[in-house]
């Protein structure tokens, strides 16, 4: 249905306005001298939500809007069609890392000045602010099986649900499903995201790590390169699972 060619540019496209609206609102809510500083979880999941809405209906005349390896996954498990899988996944890569620098460049000034208030709260004064839950997830209790649990839970939660929905007759066609899917980031955000930052999505974590770990940002802190096969393992899983458990209850 879709060209290669197609999938490819759409993907990158549509992950890229993902990453740059999702790394944007934990960039407006994490780092000082930001006018949400400190907004909280809800105004996160929201913007990783709209992020999701925005960058799903952009792609969708030219791939289908997947922008996760894990979506891509599960369609591939339940339609074994694996042909352009690969194409999707390379797209999803690069927009992944394009949306993360985009990001970065929206909040040059405030990573520039990385770091918290100082007495008189100016710039340039007092301790530096972590940045890699900006770009990547970051786990409150660092657990390995517990946290690959709770992002293959996670993504079975996002994929088989966007799987089913496909059996609603007119929902795709119409457009109304990627809304969804978007208000269904929103709930898995608010009721799973808790103990890892929910990735749910392989890409969205790794594309925007490796730019954390390249990029000049001041006073930045690690990268956690020890903790990053989590969250592309666990959606990987879950996306696997989800296409199984569709394939053998519909």
């Amino acid at each position: 249905m879709y060209s290669n060619g197609d999938i490819f540019v759409g993907e990158i496209i549509g992950t890229a306005i993902l990453i740059l609206f999702g790394a944007g609102v934990c960039a407006a809510v994490t780092l000082n001298h930001s006018k949400a500083k400190a907004s909280g979880w809800i105004v996160i999941a929201f913007g990783w939500g709209f992020g999701v809405m925005a960058g799903a209906y952009t792609a969708a005349p030219l791939s289908g809007g997947h922008l996760n390896p894990a979506v891509t996954l599960g369609i591939a498990v339940d339609t074994d069609k694996w042909d352009k899988v690969w194409i999707y996944l390379a797209g999803q890569m690069i927009g992944a890392m394009l949306g993360a620098v985009l990001a970065y460049l929206v909040y040059l000034a405030q990573f520039n000045a990385n770091v918290t208030h100082g007495t008189k709260g100016a710039p340039g004064t007092g301790s530096p602010t972590p940045t890699l839950g900006i770009f990547s997830t970051i786990p409150e209790i660092r657990n390995p099986v517990a946290n690959l649990l709770t992002e293959i839970i996670g993504t079975v939660g996002l994929v088989l649900p966007i799987l089913a929905f496909g059996l609603t007759k007119g929902l795709g066609t119409s457009g109304t499903q990627i809304l969804i899917v978007a208000f269904l980031v929103v709930g898995i955000g608010l009721s799973l995201g808790g103990p890892t930052g929910y990735a749910i999505n392989p890409a969205r974590d790794l594309g925007p790590r490796i730019v954390h770990h390249f990029l000049p940002i001041p006073n930045k802190g690690t990268s956690d390169w020890s903790y990053a096969w989590v969250p592309v393992a666990g959606p990987l899983i879950g996306g696997l699972l989800a296409g199984l458990i569709y394939n053998a209850a519909f």
